[in-house]
């Protein structure tokens, strides 16, 4: 095992030892997290609030807001971006080698 990643990349020992979707889904549901308690603040709304206004109980919403906890559905996701106010836009796109954007990569769409 000495020296088995050496030259190698983070996101390319991610993937040799399977932990790549777990990782990406790690960081979208801390991104994700940190969007929705920026809304609420913006709009100073509560947990309790917002709890009510998506009809589910206040320890949802702290699950919804627990960045470790990833275990959200579509249709959570959907009903807090009504909530607030907003729409929820999901798309595929290219994978890459690297977790840095190359120059020509940095004009569109992340």
């Amino acid at each position: 095992m000495e020296g088995k990643h050496i030259g190698s990349s983070f996101d390319n020992f991610l993937q040799e030892e399977g932990l790549m979707a777990e990782a990406e889904t790690t960081a979208l549901k801390r991104v994700l997290a940190y969007q929705i308690k920026q809304e609420m603040e913006l709009q100073n709304i509560s947990k309790t609030a917002l709890a009510k206004m998506m009809k589910i109980s206040r320890s949802s919403v702290d699950r919804l807001l627990d960045p470790k906890n990833s275990s959200v559905t579509l249709l959570t996701l959907e009903n807090v971006a009504v909530a607030l106010g907003k729409r929820l836009k999901l798309q595929f796109a290219y994978f890459r080698q690297s977790c840095f954007p190359q120059p020509s990569e940095q004009a569109g769409n992340i």
